[in-house]
């Protein structure tokens, strides 16, 4: 199968496309045909060899842990899926070898939900890390109806989702982004302010008595989130480990496939949107991951595979 991988940490300079042995569907497992990946700074990073002392990696590694495709074949008292069924996944495994970026990937069927019918294929793949991220962040914080949250990196693809599921929690949102993604925001259903110095008092002016709940998304912001929080608020961060010894939780996403399908399930019944900044074909991969690497996108970098059935 064609694939991109790399043999070698480095910059994107060291992704090449090329044949990739076929990967099996074992016991409990479902080999899927990919129609769509999407690219996020952790494959990257990983790239580069910023997390070699977490995570294993097996050379050649194809990156790529979102995808939407059609499940091809199911292994061995594998249940849940069927072949020609339409799913997406997160599909993070114990270590870094088979990913997304690829025209198949093999990957246990308790990661597996089904693709919401509300969206295309570019928009599925960058639903499960991202949408996950901020569904587990805000379920984590227990958001409420009525309450105040406050999410750093609204313009971002996690920040986005952030703000349309806590507003399908019913609460009400406040979120950090440049000006000129401001009117976005808003179209998400979030009250608009600039980070930067400041932002504190700006967040203040709209909640004097402080909020609920804050989310952050980017990193960096743990003085201005104690300034904001309400006695008897939460937080917790997925960029800033110190949060922990101010009594927040530091959260990383877990592929929980039940969790996904939730989130799939709401996507569908609360119209949640999945911005989409740019898709590229396979064989510019390497162009998407430099594009990710700015990090000013609105929203999600994909990767379009398989699309012409």
């Amino acid at each position: 199968m064609k694939a991109i991988s790399y043999s070698r940490y480095g910059s994107p300079d060291v992704l090449e496309l090329g044949d990739q042995p076929m990967p099996k569907a074992g016991p409990g497992m479902v080999l899927v045909k990919v129609k769509a990946a999407a690219v996020n700074p952790v494959d990257w990073k990983i790239m580069a060899g910023y997390l070699d002392a977490v995570m294993d990696l097996q050379f050649p590694a194809i990156p790529g842990w979102d995808v939407a495709g059609v499940v091809e074949s199911v292994g061995i008292d594998a249940r849940q899926f069927k072949p020609g069924d339409e799913v997406i996944a997160y599909g993070r495994k114990d270590y870094v070898h088979g990913g997304s970026f690829a025209e198949y990937i093999a990957l246990p069927e308790r990661l597996l939900a089904r693709k919401p019918a509300s969206l295309g294929w570019n928009e599925s793949a960058g639903l499960p890390l991202a949408g996950l991220t901020a569904y587990q962040v805000l379920n984590r914080l227990g958001v409420k109806t009525d309450e105040t949250v406050l999410i750093h990196g609204g313009a971002g693809g996690v920040g986005s989702l952030g703000i349309q599921i806590a507003v399908a929690l019913g609460a009400s949102v406040i979120s950090t982004a440049s000006e000129k993604n401001h009117e976005f925001l808003r179209s998400l259903g979030a009250e608009p302010v600039a980070y930067g110095d400041g932002l504190a008092k700006r967040v203040r002016a709209l909640r004097p008595g402080g909020v609920d709940v804050v989310a952050d998304f980017v990193g960096g912001n743990l003085d201005s989130t104690l300034a904001v929080l309400a006695e008897g608020g939460r937080h917790a961060s997925i960029a800033d480990s110190e949060v922990e010894q101010h009594g927040g939780d530091w959260m990383w996403v877990n592929p929980v496939g039940a969790d996904l399908q939730e989130l799939a399930d709401l996507v569908d019944s609360r119209t949640i949107r999945v911005e989409v900044a740019e898709v590229f074909p396979l064989a510019r991969a390497a162009d998407a991951f430099r594009f990710n690497m700015e990090g000013h996108t609105r929203g999600k970098i994909v990767i379009a595979v398989d699309q012409e059935s």
